[in-house]
C-alpha cells in the first residue's frame, strides 16, 4: 500500500500556458526567509527577466505584508490594532482588509472553528511573541481570555476594522496563504506565467513545467500512517496543509481556547486561492472530521484528512470534490 501513488488533477488546462511553453528555458529556483519561515519559488523566467529583479519584487511584497499583518512585529498595523482602545476604528491597508474579510467569512461558515481573533489565546499557550510557556495555562486563565477573543465582536466596514476592546488579532492561520497568492500575482505582472510559489508550506502553482507537466506537489502524509501518497498537479491551483504531526497540538480551537482534540493529524485543502485553502485547512483541523466532511461537501471544497483514531491507527477521508480530481 505504501508504494501506491494517487494523482489529483485540475479540470482543465489553461490554453495560454500551453501556448507560452518553452522547453529550452530552465526552471529557476529562488528562496529566502520570511514570516518566521521561508519562501521558495520555482519558475520559468521569461527571457530578459533576471533572478535579481524577481527576488527584489518578492522581498518587497513580503516586507510590506509583514508590516501589515505580523503578530510578531510591534509596529505592524495588526499590532497597532491589538493595542488600540475600545471603540477605535482602524483603517486597514487593502491587503489586510482583504485577508480580514476572508477570515471573517471562514469564521462564520465554520461556526468559529477558525477565528482571526485568537491572539490572546495564542500568546497564552506560548505560541506567540511572548514565547513558550513552561506549562499549559490554567483553565481560569483560558476562561478569562475567551470572551474578548470572540470574532463576532469584530466589525469590518468599508476597509475599517472596529476594536471592541482587548481583542487581539492573529492571522497566522491564513496570512501565509495570502502571501503566496500575492507573490504569484506579482510574478504574473512580471510576465512569469509558469511558476510554483511556496510560503511556509502553502503553495500556488501556475502554468506548466518546461516538460509540459504541471507542478507536482505531494500532500503531506506522516510516514507512520502507512497511507498511500497523494500527488496534486498544481495548475491554476493552490494547496495548504494544517495539522498536529509536525508541531504537535498547536491548532487552537477558538471555541474552547484549548488545543483541538479533533484527531486530525493533517488536513490539506486544494483551492483556487492559497489564502482560502490556508484558512480552511486551519478550520478543518479543528472541526471533528464528520462535521468537516459535511461542511466540505456542502461547500464543494477539495479536502483530505489524515485522522488518528482511538486505537492509534490512522484513517483517511477525502471529500467528494477531491475524489472528483482523483478520477480525472
Amino acid at each position: 500500500m505504501e508504494d501506491e501513488l494517487r494523482i489529483a488533477l485540475p479540470d482543465q488546462v489553461d490554453p495560454l500556458a500551453l501556448r507560452s511553453m518553452d522547453a529550452d528555458l530552465p526552471v529557476t529556483t529562488l528562496s529566502g526567509p520570511t514570516m518566521g519561515t521561508t519562501w521558495r519559488l520555482h519558475a520559468v523566467l521569461p527571457r530578459g527577466l533576471g533572478a535579481a529583479r524577481v527576488t527584489e519584487v518578492i522581498e518587497a511584497r513580503l516586507e510590506a505584508l509583514v508590516a501589515q499583518m505580523s503578530h510578531w512585529e510591534p509596529q505592524s498595523a495588526l499590532c497597532r490594532f491589538n493595542a488600540a482602545p475600545a471603540g477605535h476604528w482602524q483603517i486597514l491597508p487593502p491587503a489586510f482588509a482583504h485577508v480580514m474579510q476572508e477570515a471573517l467569512t471562514i469564521a462564520e461558515a465554520s461556526e468559529g472553528a477558525f477565528s482571526p481573533a485568537i491572539g490572546r489565546l495564542v500568546d497564552l499557550w506560548g505560541f506567540g511573541p511572548p514565547g513558550p510557556v513552561a506549562q499549559a495555562p490554567a483553565p481560569t486563565a483560558v476562561a478569562e481570555a475567551l470572551p474578548p477573543s470572540d470574532w463576532r465582536l469584530l466589525k469590518l466596514e468599508e476597509g475599517r476594522l472596529y476594536q471592541p476592546g482587548g481583542l487581539s488579532l492573529d492571522l497566522s492561520g491564513i496570512a501565509k496563504g495570502y502571501a503566496a497568492d500575492a507573490l504569484a500575482g506579482d510574478l504574473a505582472k512580471l510576465g512569469v506565467i509558469h511558476q510554483l510559489v511556496e510560503v511556509g508550506g502553502e503553495l500556488v502553482g501556475k502554468g506548466l513545467r518546461p516538460d509540459g507537466q504541471p507542478w507536482w506537489v505531494d500532500l503531506e502524509t506522516p510516514e507512520q500512517t502507512g497511507l498511500p501518497d497523494l500527488r496534486v498537479g498544481l495548475h491554476g491551483l493552490a494547496v495548504a496543509t494544517s495539522g498536529s504531526y509536525v508541531r504537535g497540538l498547536h491548532n487552537l480551537d477558538p471555541r474552547t481556547g484549548a488545543p483541538a482534540t479533533s484527531g486530525v493529524v493533517a488536513c490539506s485543502v486544494i483551492h483556487a486561492s492559497a489564502m482560502s485553502a490556508d484558512g480552511w485547512a486551519s478550520a478543518f483541523s479543528v472541526l471533528d472530521p464528520h462535521s468537516g466532511m459535511a461542511l466540505a461537501t456542502r461547500l464543494g471544497l477539495a479536502v483530505r484528512w489524515v485522522i488518528r483514531m482511538a486505537d492509534e491507527r490512522f484513517s483517511e477521508e477525502i471529500s467528494p470534490a477531491l475524489a472528483h480530481m482523483l478520477a480525472q
